[in-house]
């Protein structure tokens, strides 16, 4: 007859005496490592294929902007030409806020997929199972949501293109995906904190629906700046997609453009090309380390 020996509960929480156990409560993530790379590879995968599945979320995604683009244009194309600073027509000025806002939007949204598997409880299973490191969750969703973004944001393009707003140079062209990858990594990281900081998806989305319009008219997507009264340029002023727009819009309307180019007035102080790019990697930083405490904490 077999027996099954249970060792007593203090050797069990003992380390010294289950070397193995302490050994993966402090192993290091291993950000670097194949397995790492194999883990993000594998969930970003199964985020592609449940796309795959749900197509109509895609093609839903490029419609909208594109929609927004000739029916905001057609609104206004019989406005005096320069009355939207130096652009061209409507078209070029809100091709801009197009791009940086469905990106914004749809980073905004990356956190549901990861509440729906804290609700359903595929999270908890990968909480569990022997990963390198449970960052690539994290990883994984950005890389999903950056693929799309950079979807969205070629078609808005090609379309801006279409309706005469014209293309900027090949260097123009990789900081405007410089630009939306750098927003989309902030407002992902915040999503994906509120995915972890929420109980559920309900009020995840209220949180969405609440911040979604209001940023964007709270930022120079639709109208310059100088169209606004006092309080709402100050608004705008501290509104990170207005630094992600302003130097998307002066690369369209600029040939040549220089890291010292002012791009925006603001009440302050004028912002250059450079500046707000500056900004816009503070705000990364600011997103990442608001996270950080609370992932160590979910992930643990």
């Amino acid at each position: 007859m077999s027996q099954t020996i249970t060792p007593p509960p203090t050797e069990l929480s003992n380390p010294e005496l289950c070397p193995s156990r302490e050994k993966v409560a402090i192993a290091p993530p291993g950000f670097f490592s194949g397995e790492f790379v194999q883990e993000t590879l594998a969930l970003t995968r199964r985020l592609f294929i449940q796309l795959q599945r749900r197509p109509s979320t895609l093609i839903a995604g490029i419609i909208q902007p594109l929609m927004w683009l000739v029916l905001f244009g057609a609104l206004f194309q019989n406005v005096p030409q320069g009355l939207f600073g130096e652009s061209a027509n409507y078209g070029q000025f809100l091709g801009a806020g197009i791009i940086v806002f469905t990106a914004f939007g749809g980073a905004l949204n990356a956190g549901l997929p990861v509440m729906f598997d804290r609700e359903f409880g595929f999270l908890n299973r990968l909480l569990v199972a022997p990963l390198a490191s449970r960052f690539s969750i994290v990883l994984a969703s950005a890389i999903f949501i950056a693929t799309l973004s950079m979807v969205q944001t070629v078609a808005i393009v090609a379309l801006s293109a279409v309706l005469g707003a014209g293309l900027p140079n090949p260097l123009g062209l990789g900081l405007v995906v410089a630009i939306v990858l750098m927003l989309v990594l902030g407002v992902t990281a915040l999503s994906l904190g509120l995915a972890f900081a929420l109980p559920g998806h309900i009020e995840l989305i209220a949180v969405i629906f609440v911040t979604n319009l209001p940023l964007l008219f709270a930022s120079t997507a639709l109208a310059p700046i100088e169209f606004m009264p006092g309080w709402l340029q100050a608004v705008a002023s501290l509104n990170p997609l207005t630094y992600a727009i302003e130097p998307i819009r002066y690369i369209y309307v600029h040939g040549s453009w220089a890291l010292n180019s002012v791009i925006l007035h603001a009440p302050f102080a004028d912002v250059s090309l450079g500046m707000a790019l500056v900004i816009l990697l503070g705000f990364d930083a600011i997103a990442l380390l608001s996270i950080r405490s609370l992932l160590r904490r979910s992930f643990a």
